[in-house]
């Protein structure tokens, strides 16, 4: 059975100890797995703390950045680079404190900045960003932590978009440590055919974030499931399943995010309605708590 999960963004943002507190006995009980956490600042929560009360619930932890305003790896100056690499390696540090073996996001710029590139200037930004992230990758490589690199849809990006784009920046970054963060909403967008990019992806899955074409709650659209879950597993992909909205309580991330309208008839109900979708198409799989994901 494949562990499925739910980022605490279909709640709140951002996350705290307290709304940690409130939030993670009530993912247990529905029958959850793995709890995700995002640090979009640096002490917004404390992981030693997280580690304890996830573990005395039976719940796994999955961490993911945030690249908000100021932090890019390319295109930029020097010291807003290093302080990007900062920041990242405390995600890093964060996530082994809290015993998550991944650290999942758009490390390379900041979500909405966009602008045109040539062909040259587009081949160019891919070396930069491969030796921006070295450095990262090694500190995450001695912490137990695996790093994987989300591509987003053209509106939130022009650095990275597809499957394809991002594995031509890690091609030449080690498959073990780093690897590829496929989100099916934005996948929705710039994939000829979802299942077809998984499978070209096959050995650099390291996380993969799930919900409906609209964001809402997985099943309650027009995505091939079936097809996308037996890809995932013939590319040999065995982690988890996480669902990721988000609330539009606050405004800076529903304006980020592009939430206009209620995308279920309860944010509870994307987190309930969509484990109650997926686990019966994950239970045939192979156990896939600690298991490898490459």
């Amino acid at each position: 059975m494949r562990a499925l999960g739910v980022n605490t963004w279909v709640w709140t943002s951002p996350l705290t100890d307290a709304a940690l507190e409130r939030i993670a006995p009530r993912v247990a009980g529905w029958g959850f797995d793995l709890l995700e956490l995002p640090v979009e600042d640096i002490g917004d929560w404390d992981p030693r703390r997280a580690r304890v009360l996830l573990e005395d619930l039976g719940l796994d932890a999955s961490v993911v950045l945030v690249m908000g305003p100021g932090r890019e790896l390319v295109a930029t100056d020097p010291g807003t680079r290093k302080a990007t690499r900062d920041y990242l390696r405390r995600v890093v540090d964060a996530a082994a404190e809290v015993g998550s073996t991944v650290v999942a996001g758009p490390a390379y710029a900041s979500v909405g900045r966009t602008w045109r590139m040539s062909p040259s200037e587009r081949a160019g930004l891919r070396a930069e960003l491969t030796e921006a992230l070295a450095p990262v990758v090694d500190h995450a490589s001695a912490a137990g932590v695996r790093v994987a690199v989300e591509p987003l849809n053209r509106y939130e990006t022009s650095v990275l978009n597809t499957v394809d784009q991002a594995l031509e920046v890690l091609a030449d970054l080690p498959a073990e440590h780093c690897g590829l963060a496929l989100d099916l909403y934005h996948m929705n967008i710039e994939e000829r055919d979802v299942a077809d990019a998984i499978t070209r992806a096959a050995g650099r899955i390291h996380h993969v974030q799930v919900c409906a074409n609209d964001r809402g709650t997985p099943g309650a659209d027009h995505l091939d499931w079936s097809r996308i879950v037996r890809n995932l597993g013939e590319s040999g992909y065995f982690g988890p399943l996480v669902i990721e909205s988000f609330t539009a309580d606050n405004e800076s991330i529903a304006t980020a995010a592009s939430v206009w309208r209620p995308l279920a008839v309860s944010q509870d109900a994307i987190a309930v309605d969509g484990l109650a979708f997926l686990r019966p198409l994950t239970t045939s799989l192979p156990p896939s708590k600690g298991a490898a994901v490459y």
